[in-house]
């Protein structure tokens, strides 16, 4: 009986404990990308980024300039670090100069989003097959969800 207390007890301790992970991995992200980039099917110019996830169970994220002049739906799936990030960033593949969002991820958390290769990435890394491909990374900040 007190086995059982004692393991009850310690897996509601865990969810405590997991619970800010899950809540801050779903808070949009706010990141001022100097180039030009492209996610999913899309292309956005330079400027002011918010990130967050389309609704709360969705696998889709909201990629919206914050002057509202831009924004569009990408897929996503979940991805997975080995440690908790230190820092909110975003990745970013790029082959020359053009650059195709990669993954997000959220300080604190070990859980990201990854935005699979698009038909223009996939086409961008075949014409350049001879180079290689770097990764940016830019720092974001967490930002409340607007209402």
């Amino acid at each position: 009986m007190k086995k059982a207390l004692l393991r009850l007890t310690g897996m509601v301790a865990l969810a405590f404990l997991a619970a800010p992970q899950i809540v801050r991995a779903q808070e949009p992200v706010l990141a001022n990308i100097p180039f030009e980039f492209t996610a999913g099917q899309m292309t956005f110019p330079a400027g002011e980024y918010r990130v967050q996830k389309a609704g709360e169970n969705s696998p889709v994220l909201l990629i919206q300039r914050t002057d509202r002049t831009v924004a569009a739906l990408a897929p996503s799936f979940a991805a997975a670090a080995n440690e908790r990030q230190a820092q909110t960033k975003l990745v970013f593949h790029r082959y020359g100069d053009r650059y195709f969002l990669s993954q997000v991820w959220v300080a604190g958390s070990s859980r990201g989003r990854e935005l699979p290769k698009s038909a223009k990435e996939k086409e961008q890394a075949l014409a350049a097959r001879n180079e290689t491909r770097d990764e940016v990374t830019i720092i974001a900040r967490l930002t409340p969800s607007k209402p």
